[in-house]
């Protein structure tokens, strides 16, 4: 599912996916009490962050008991990767295509040579699964 609406977060929101992505699914209370806490906000801020990061599509809940319990709908990676797209459409919207690629390999470059090698295996897996498609 690719959420509809800004994918870009606040501290809080962040905070929240970071708790879920390297815990799993949680409940608010349990949220709360790993985050919230130190940060000496309530209960109800924490319910209401994670209202909202469903409402953007980055959470799914179910209701377990009396509870909604929350689970990152994106993995870590999935969201990056979509954060990543979503800068890059926002920054060039109809620039030329071929700058767009140059400042991909120029970031890739930037990494090192691990960085361009690693670019050069995602084209080639790229087309290797185009080729295998109908």
């Amino acid at each position: 599912m690719t959420p509809q609406r800004s994918l870009f977060l606040g501290d809080l929101e962040q905070a929240v996916m970071a708790r879920l992505w390297s815990s799993g699914p949680q409940d608010v209370k349990a949220c709360h009490l790993a985050i919230g806490r130190s940060r000496r906000i309530t209960h109800n801020t924490v319910q209401s962050t994670m209202e909202r990061l469903f409402r953007k599509g980055l959470l799914r809940r179910d209701k377990v008991s009396h509870a909604f319990v929350y689970s990152a709908i994106l993995s870590r990676e999935e969201y990056g990767a979509q954060l990543a797209r979503d800068g890059v459409a926002a920054a060039v919207g109809s620039a030329a295509p071929g700058s767009l690629l140059a400042a991909f390999v120029d970031l890739a470059e930037r990494i090192g040579d691990e960085g361009l090698s690693r670019l050069e295996q995602l084209i080639a897996a790229r087309r290797a699964a185009a080729r295998e498609r109908p």
